[in-house]
């Protein structure tokens, strides 16, 4: 691994349950009560946010409000409040920024800094994460949790480590002791698909990956093999992009030989749709349009797509809508394919306009 990489102090910062958290902040009535945001568990409202009282019963972003209440029937169901949201992590950024610019926000509540030159002159990583999460609680009222690293992969894995209200490092010395043992899913981009797949190849945990070769994954996920490959020995060059705000999302992979399969085609299609969903996840955004691209053996190139009345970021909401494209709108099962892809557009986060389509609010 390169020794300037190694150099790098990167961390991550999360806000512990923000939706939720922000509820309880402001109505101290509800402290120590399953927390749910999202709305009427007898519409087809989903699970926003979930305090960790009510995560103890299983209950869990994007899932029904009406599952959530039969797993925690005590639960309080709150309609989400986005200004309220948007305030909170206004202040949250500003106090991130007081440290970097280089700060690349994922969503209302969280976001990488790329601290290893910095506006406070502090040498130590560890150190800026502790006053970080100290000045968010003074300000705001909320805890954080932070992750430091040298890369954005091993950052985001340490926050998760300590939750809530947990500070963790990872040092170079670390990575051997901390990534054999987790399980594949928290490799960033696995998601139940392709976790499904590894796992139906013995590949368990990330140890199994870190026994593998590059090669033996690329032939079996693709051009996602090797990213996963990397990560598992804790490799990620990603730089923190302050300027990042993309348009579109998207995953696509050639193939080794042309495939006339359809079978084999709404396999790897799935696969690709989980990737995606995966990504939004990660960054925090979901998306209104969604498009096929098909490349034939002769290089011919076509693209199909379909706009939701529903932003959605699940592969049980966008594999269907792809699967349907592939099968009546392409020569797939005709024409061999040589590469097939899914991207993403019109991506909003939590807090945009298109959000009241997800019917949060109570009847």
């Amino acid at each position: 691994m390169s020794s300037d990489l190694i150099q790098r102090k990167i961390i991550h910062v999360d806000m512990d349950a923000f939706y939720a958290s922000v509820e309880i902040r402001d109505r101290p009535e509800l402290k120590g009560k399953p927390v749910i945001v999202g709305g009427n568990p007898d519409s087809r409202a989903v699970v926003c946010a979930a305090s960790y009282e009510a995560r103890k019963f299983g209950v869990r972003s994007a899932m029904s409000c009406a599952e959530a209440k039969r797993r925690c029937p005590n639960s309080v169901f709150i309609s989400p409040r986005f200004d309220a949201y948007s305030e909170a992590s206004e202040k949250v950024m500003t106090i991130l920024k007081s440290v970097t610019d280089l700060v690349e926000p994922l969503s209302l509540d969280e976001a990488y800094l790329d601290v290893t030159e910095n506006k406070w002159n502090e040498r130590s990583a560890t150190r800026i994460a502790e006053r970080l999460r100290k000045e968010i609680a003074e300000v705001t009222q909320l805890t954080a949790s932070a992750g430091v690293s040298f890369n954005k992969f091993l950052a985001k894995i340490a926050s998760d480590l300590n939750k809530p209200n947990g500070l963790c490092v990872i040092t170079p010395n670390d990575v051997e002791k901390v990534l054999p043992g987790l399980a594949v899913e928290r490799l960033w981009g696995v998601g139940k698909k392709t976790a499904k797949v590894l796992k139906e190849h013995g590949f368990i945990k990330v140890s199994d990956l870190r026994n593998s070769s590059s090669e033996s994954l690329e032939k079996l996920l693709g051009s996602m093999g090797p990213w996963l490959w990397d990560l598992a020995h804790g490799r990620d060059d990603r730089e923190v992009d302050a300027t990042w705000d993309p348009k579109s999302s998207g995953t696509e992979e050639t193939f080794d030989r042309d495939i006339a399969s359809i079978s084999t085609l709404v396999s790897r299609l799935e696969l690709l749709c989980d990737d995606l969903s995966s990504s939004l996840k990660e960054n925090g955004w979901y998306a209104i349009t969604f498009t096929l691209k098909v490349k034939y053996h002769d290089f011919k190139q076509i693209t199909r797509s379909i706009t939701l009345a529903i932003p959605a970021d699940e592969t049980r909401v966008i594999f269907p809508q792809m699967k349907k494209l592939l099968l009546e709108k392409t020569e797939a099962g005709v024409v061999p394919i040589r590469l097939l892809g899914v991207s993403a557009s019109g991506l909003i986060r939590e807090n945009d306009p298109l959000q009241l389509f997800f019917e949060f609010m109570t009847h």
